[in-house]
């Protein structure tokens, strides 16, 4: 085939229109990384408050969200309530410093998880569930026993043992006394109620607490063998005697009781301890909130922006929290039956078609409730504050994409791309700006992520349509406590103490200049990928409840392989609920969102469908979209209220879609737009004028973002092959600008037209990323730079001055190497322990002939690299590719490189664990492992059984010619 190649933007045409300015968009503390600032025990002062903070500032944070956590032991003096007078005055301190440092500041509505609770949430307000009784009766017998049910105690405390205090607390005088106090506690009969009157709650740790209690009864009814169904409940008197006798035939009686979970606010900050609220309560989230409108009375709050909410993180506890009072009342309004007359279908062990729609129902009130009774309050309370909120919404019973829809911010977490979309698509649809995410959380084991690793993580989460990273996270820390000072039990630690912390800025960088397109425009995908949350909600399940957490749950279904297909393949799309669908017109053939347009709506053979989002489906259609249908039409409805009324209408309204084959595909014709159905899903898209981004096949991964006259792409190559070659783009452009976001390069870019389709040259190392800007018309400026070999690569050796610069617990001695490799093998006391920075320096002459540049490549390092040339400082490297491109004009006949190497944290950290010393010294969960084989015998985390890491500058270095 002869290919059609016009080159639209060359070096000429660049020299032909002149120069022009080419700008990186504007850096604000929004565009910069944030991080998660845990302030142990809220033992933070004014002094230590302002130097962390500047700190932070100088490494290109901007900005910080507070969460309250527990304390560190042996600062029991220093500790601050949760949001008294002492505390309300230091959060105005770090307000006020934030504004003088251009920083930013959420916190946490809450002390740890989950969201809500503490002192001031008593039985009424906290976290419900419910539990049963039955009795099989038959005509003319009573039951005789009384009609009760007594809650047994139980108590899971996750603090620390008796038995590590000795390690763990050696130099401090108070801590062990008040562990060992709080350890005698075995079991929930040796604890007051209400729980906040106990002592010590900090050394207690409390997960999950049930006191001894009889249970109020909710509703006891009898179900007769012919369908006949008895209310009994106003039969039973207040010692629990019911006054009723079996009519004639065979009945079973069940009696339902309201329970309290239990569940407690987890690793809470001293004077946030106690009960969690129910989620499902509007009265309980605003008896919450009011604790917080006190103490913000006579506080300048105006410079907090906003509020945060993690994960939902009620039921990792014993049970599912699964009831609030009400409920009858709002299950009948909601599902237009009463429940009452159907608890045997919804308990049922053995499930049938009823039962499965009958739970249904049950699931969705549990879900409208969520949303409606606590995440709308929520928004709603903080907006009246003038402030924004952002929330983690998933891992929760409810329709995720509906609570990440009436917040400001949508959050996510982890590492899955598809976990990711489920935040970015209610942002991107509902024209939200930002998505966040919680960043880095377990990358590896302690001390063993580096700023490479982080990097590589943050670009997924650009590619999965996440604009603002907060990191997780950073530890307040006196300035004076000594090395590693105060951590949190979760990795990474972005900590000033961190050797890292020197190349931290670079990454920080990086994420700000990626963030600040990011953050411009508006999303540019094709499709909407219909959520299933009703097949879901009908499965049957361990539990009661199912929660929502991206492809948990999906991950046997056509939903989740349509979604991996078209990740893996290019094709850009978002999530949709049937709630978000409701917002969608059409406009010809395109669908309009609050966010941008898409092109088509895909449903992955999806089983049930709500018949609102039938009608709307179908009212789409005869506007003029392109429905697809992948495999089968939807069969019904969910839920067994009015269902046979509702069921008749679906079932009429998809009799009138007539579908006719053409090809491979049937379609079926709507007004002006059609329902198109097959099981050949790129055929599919194909017929409803979708494209894949054609990168994907080169290796590459990329996100679209619209912006006038063109668009933004971050591409980035996640492969382990370098890609140095022509790539073409889903939109057209007459040019291109090339962003090194990296290097803070940028140019005009080699753009040619091949068939009709826009190719733009692109060279990534793997692991590299770039932004490409595009435009409808030809752009001006300087021609991004190419290189490309010129000749073979020359190893640069001789002799190598090490010295060590910052770090410690000492500094070694400079040595002279003849070999590049680990620092950790020079024959040297004190090198294996040492975490820091080291100089390798060498000097070297010009390599012999003629080339404008030069690449220095490094080989191997641990972990990241700063590069200085004859006094010029080329950048900072984090790896996996450690290359720099040197301009000629850098060299001279004899040429000085020094290379600054900076490792973990972990060979310090084994010197530690060698010594014997107490670093790890907190409350609750102290420092678990995230492996099992670095759990010492006490439970806790323990590096003794390490190697020390390898360190350095490992080469080999090379320097070759480029042209």
């Amino acid at each position: 085939m002869i290919k059609k190649i016009i080159y639209t933007t060359s070096l000429l045409s660049v020299l032909i229109h002149g120069q022009a300015q080419i700008k990186w968009p504007a850096v604000t503390p929004v565009t910069k990384p944030w991080t998660r600032w845990w302030w142990l025990g809220s033992a933070v002062d004014p002094k230590n408050l302002t130097a962390n903070m500047q700190q932070y500032a100088e490494v290109g944070l901007g900005g910080l969200e507070i969460t309250p956590i527990y304390g560190v032991a042996g600062y029991e003096n220093k500790f601050v309530d949760y949001l008294s007078p002492q505390w309300m005055q230091l959060l105005t301190h770090t307000l006020n410093e934030a504004k003088r440092l251009n920083m930013q500041i959420d916190m946490a509505t809450g002390s740890g998880w989950p969201f809500g609770g503490g002192p001031l949430i008593g039985d009424a307000d906290a976290c419900k569930d419910f539990v049963y009784k039955t009795w099989a009766v038959k005509a003319g017998e009573t039951i005789k026993e009384p009609i009760a049910f007594e809650q047994q105690p139980y108590l899971n405390a996750i603090g620390n043992t008796l038995a590590d205090l000795k390690n763990t607390f050696p130099n401090t005088s108070t801590a062990p006394a008040i562990l060992k106090e709080a350890q005698q506690i075995k079991d929930a009969d040796k604890l007051v109620e209400p729980v906040y009157a106990n002592k010590n709650l900090q050394a207690l740790a409390i997960d999950q607490l049930k006191y001894k209690k009889n249970l109020p009864l909710q509703v006891i009814m009898a179900y007769g063998d012919n369908n006949q169904t008895i209310d009994l409940t106003s039969k039973v008197d207040r010692s629990g005697k019911l006054t009723w006798t079996a009519p004639a035939g065979n009945w079973t009686v069940y009696a339902l009781f309201m329970g309290w979970h239990g569940k407690m606010v987890e690793r809470a900050a001293p004077g946030a301890e106690g009960n969690a609220i129910d989620h499902f309560s509007e009265a309980a989230i605003k008896k919450y909130l009011s604790r917080f409108d006190t103490a913000f009375v006579g506080n300048d709050l105006s410079h907090l922006r906003g509020f945060f909410n993690d994960s939902y993180e009620v039921d990792d506890a014993r049970g599912q929290s699964n009831y609030t009072p009400g409920f009858f009342d709002e299950f009948k309004r909601r599902r237009g039956y009463d429940l009452k007359l159907y608890l045997p279908q919804l308990l049922a062990k053995q499930r049938d078609e009823t039962s499965l729609r009958v739970l249904f129902d049950y699931r969705q009130t549990m879900a409208d409730l969520l949303l409606e009774k606590f995440t709308v309050p929520w928004h709603n309370w903080a907006q009246a504050k003038g402030k924004i909120v952002r929330n983690q919404s998933h891992g929760s019973p409810a329709n995720i994409l509906d609570c990440y829809g009436v917040v400001d911010i949508p959050e996510t977490e982890g590492t899955e791309l598809l976990r990711f979309k489920f935040a970015a698509s209610a942002a991107h649809i509902l024209n939200k700006q930002l998505a966040s995410a919680e960043a880095a959380t377990w990358l590896n084991e302690h001390f063993k992520s580096n700023l490479g690793d982080v990097k590589n993580v943050i670009d997924k989460y650009f590619i999965g349509g996440v604009n603002h990273i907060v990191y997780h996270g950073t530890s307040y820390s006196p300035m004076n406590d000594p090395w590693p000072g105060w951590l949190f039990y979760a990795a990474v630690h972005f900590q000033p103490i961190h050797p890292f912390w020197k190349d931290f800025g670079t990454l920080n960088n990086y994420v700000t200049r990626c963030q600040s397109f990011l953050q411009s425009g508006k999303p540019d995908n094709d499709i909407l990928l219909y959520f299933p949350f009703s097949d879901h909600n009908s499965e049957p399940g361990r539990d009661l409840l199912h929660h929502y957490d991206g492809m948990k749950g999906f991950e046997q279904t056509d939903f989740n392989k349509v979604a991996e297909d078209m990740l893996q393949k290019g094709y850009a799309f978002d999530f949709i609920s049937d709630k978000q669908l409701e917002k969608v017109t059409a406009i010809g053939s395109l669908l309009h969102t609050p966010g941008g347009n898409y092109r088509t709506i895909v449903l992955a053979n999806t089983k049930y469908l709500p018949l609102a989002t039938l009608e709307k489906l179908v009212t789409l259609a005869k506007y003029g979209a392109k429905i697809i249908v992948y495999k089968n039409m939807p069969g019904g409805v969910p839920g067994f209220g009015q269902l046979e009324t509702r069921q008749k209408h679906f079932t009429d309204i998809t009799a009138t879609l007539k579908f006719v084959s053409e090809g491979a595909l049937q379609k079926a014709t709507v007004g002006k737009g059609a329902f198109i159905k097959g099981e050949d899903l790129s055929a599919l898209l194909t017929a409803a004028s979708v494209n894949a981004e054609p990168m994907y096949g080169l290796g590459l991964q990329c996100i679209r973002r619209n912006i006038s006259g063109g668009h933004y792409y971050f591409i980035s190559n996640a492969s382990t092959t370098a890609v140095s070659k022509w790539v073409p783009l889903n939109r057209k452009a007459a040019s291109a600008i090339l962003f090194d976001p990296m290097q803070e390069q940028s140019g005009i870019a080699r753009t040619r037209i091949v068939n009709g389709v826009t190719e733009v040259f692109v060279q990534l190392q793997p692991g590299e990323s770039c932004v490409l800007q595009t435009s409808n018309t030809i752009l001006k400026g300087n021609a991004y730079r190419y290189y490309t070999p010129a000749g073979t690569a020359s190893e640069i050796k001789g002799k190598w001055t090490l010295r060590f610069m910052i770090g410690g617990p000492d500094l070694p001695k400079t040595t002279t190497l003849t070999r590049l490799g680990s620092w950790t093998d020079v024959p040297e006391p004190m090198v294996k322990e040492f975490s820091g920075t080291a100089q390798y320096s060498i000097e070297f002459p010009k390599p012999a002939g003629t080339a404008p540049a030069y690449v220095l490549d490094l080989g191997k390092v641990a972990w990241s690299a700063e590069v200085v040339l004859n006094g010029k400082n080329l950048g900072t490297l984090l790896g996996p590719v450690y290359r720099v491109t040197i301009p000629a004009s850098l060299l001279k006949a004899d040429n000085e490189l020094y290379i600054n190497v900076t490792n973990g944290m972990t060979n310090r950290i084994l010197d530690l664990e060698k010594q014997g010393v107490a670093w790890k010294k907190f409350y609750n969960v102290n420092f678990p492992s995230r492996l099992a084989e670095n759990r010492g015998a006490d439970g806790v985390f323990t590096a003794a059984k390490w190697e020390y890491e390898t360190s350095g500058l490992l080469g080999p270095v090379t320097i070759a010619p480029l042209k």
